[in-house]
């Protein structure tokens, strides 16, 4: 977070910063005049010893500094109390938030991304954010409340003093800017090599089975050493820099205090202060520089989570607003969902120029072509995963970008399975699992022989490939049948399967289609363009309808 302190993005995005700020404002007002109130009675019973004052008759005193002492170290938890929670929450709100973001930003933006880094940022990365809530933000919020009212009070007693450390404050945070500036630098560095380090490590999971078969595993393990390796050294690179910079800020925060002490113990010789108020001005000063002190001590705490926040900023900024509510009203099964004039660019290739095609109900409708004329991007297009030019209506009724995932139950070519039974991932989103209308989902992807209540590993592992896409497709029936769907829109649905089983799966959606439903298949699979009723094929910037 680089706009100054406090990000503003956080307290924008993240409703719980803004009372974590608020509350932790409040304890830390109460902290400091316990601050104070402990300095005075402690001087009190000083000077009070030294005159030879009796236990008795400093008891009140001893009561009071006491209380304060305990409430101090009350407020002392509470402030701690606030922070945990906060990060907690914090944390739970921008997860939920960057969730919501990729679904809006859609496949087509993540595709664009290293998978490793994102789950990274948004696992890991935020994890981060306790060092940030609960060790920068408190320091930083005592030196916002704490140290203004603590100079003041030492204006009130004594000015000499007042005066050195208004002179001596300053330097702080002037070394402080200069220590920061060394500390982004290594911490940037550290967080592109962790980020190298989970991407190399995921991307080496992931083709296993291929290094294996080429008999590369084993030449994997330096890389992953190299990079573990360069990951060490810039953390030990962060833990030095954040050493030293300790040391800084102690040695002027102490050297400081020795010069008001020193003036002090000058004019208690000369008698022209008194010796309570001297002792309480000395008691005091120190904890006038001490937040802001911690503040830069703290902020290496905090540089992973700062570092983390920026990308997840990013992302949020980066998706489109919310889409808009679905209308309440029931919609009309019989109408067609219409592209007029579509076009889509990457940069400065086009890859759909003019396309105006209709989809429509109780039809099997193919969208064929060679690689890289479209297709997917048709998809991408209608679901509002891509930024698009043109209409897309269904019925009457233009729809907004994305508006369509309403009405479309869709399964993409990965399957995208996760841990849990056969029947939690085809019943995903749905509140709880129709067990008939499961079968019957199962029934159409010609899934039937797939025992629903089968437990998954991470990823659908315990399934095969054919098996796995016949699950994600049988999640698509079920999402159209729960939700009322009029669209179905599969992504090469039979691309996994053997000519059985893909038979039967043609079965299964000519019989979905005849209930009503407009199914869109993308397919290149010669039996399954022979039984549809139509077929679109496109071609670059072009398409034909047969």
């Amino acid at each position: 977070m680089s706009a100054g302190p406090i990000d503003p993005r956080l307290l924008k995005y993240a409703s719980a910063s803004r009372w974590f700020l608020l509350a932790g404002g409040v304890v830390g007002f109460l902290q400091t005049l316990s601050i104070v109130g402990a300095a005075w009675f402690a001087a009190v019973l000083i000077v009070g010893v030294l005159d030879g004052e009796s236990l008795a008759s400093l008891g009140p005193q001893m009561a009071a500094f006491a209380g304060v002492v305990v409430v101090r170290a009350v407020l002392v938890w509470l402030l701690d109390v606030l922070a945990v929670r906060g990060a907690a929450r914090v944390k739970s709100q921008l997860r939920m938030r960057v969730v919501a973001a990729l679904g809006r930003l859609g496949p087509a933006w993540i595709a664009e991304r290293n998978s490793a880094a994102v789950t990274t940022v948004v696992a890991q990365g935020l994890d981060a954010l306790d060092g940030y809530f609960a060790k920068y933000l408190p320091q930083l919020i005592l030196t916002a409340v704490a140290t203004p009212i603590i100079v003041l009070v030492l204006l009130g007693q004594d000015l000499t003093t007042a005066i050195v450390v208004l002179v001596t404050l300053p330097l702080i945070p002037l070394f402080m800017v200069l220590i920061g500036w060394a500390t982004q630098a290594v911490q940037k560095r550290q967080w592109s090599a962790l980020t190298r380090l989970a991407s190399g490590f995921l991307d080496v999971v992931d083709g296993l089975s291929t290094l294996k078969i080429f008999g590369r595993q084993h030449r994997q393990v330096a890389r992953i050493e190299t990079v573990t390796e360069e990951y060490r050294a810039r953390t030990m690179a962060v833990l030095r820099v954040s050493f030293i910079s300790g040391f800084v800020l102690e040695l002027a925060g102490s050297l400081s205090v020795a010069v008001v002490a020193v003036s002090i113990g000058l004019r208690l010789v000369d008698g022209s202060i008194g010796l309570a108020v001297g002792l309480f001005v000395l008691l005091l000063t120190p904890e006038a520089y001490l937040p802001l002190r911690q503040v830069g001590a703290q902020f290496h705490a905090a540089a992973d989570g700062v570092a983390a926040a920026d990308e997840v900023f990013e992302i949020l900024e980066a998706a489109p607003e919310d889409l808009p509510e679905a209308s309440a009203a029931p919609v009309d099964r019989a109408s067609t969902l219409t592209v007029d004039d579509l076009r889509v660019s990457y940069g400065d290739r086009t890859v759909i120029d003019g396309l105006s095609v209709g989809f429509a109900p109780g039809r099997v409708t193919a969208v064929a072509g060679p690689s890289g004329a479209g297709k997917s991007t048709l998809v991408a297009a209608v679901l509002g995963f891509v930024a698009y030019s043109g209409s897309i209506r269904y019925g009457d009724r233009e729809l907004e970008p994305g508006a369509a995932r309403d009405l479309v139950a869709w399964a993409g070519q990965r399957p995208s399975l996760m841990a849990g039974t056969v029947a939690e991932n085809i019943a995903l989103g749905a509140g709880t699992v129709d067990e008939a209308t499961l079968r019957e989902a199962m029934r159409f992807a010609a899934a039937e022989l797939i025992d629903p209540w089968q437990t998954l590993g991470v990823n659908g592992a315990g399934l095969s490939g054919g098996q796995a896409q016949r699950v994600s497709l049988a999640r698509a029936f079920y999402r159209a049948m729960d939700r009322g769907c009029p669209v179905l829109i599969l992504d090469e649905p039979s691309s996994a399967l053997d000519p059985a089983t893909e038979s039967e799966l043609i079965l299964g959606l000519q019989r979905f289609a005849a209930t009503g439903v407009a199914v869109v298949v993308v397919s290149h699979r010669t039996a399954l363009l022979d039984a549809v009723d139509s077929v679109i094929e496109l071609r670059p910037r072009a398409a034909v309808v047969s």
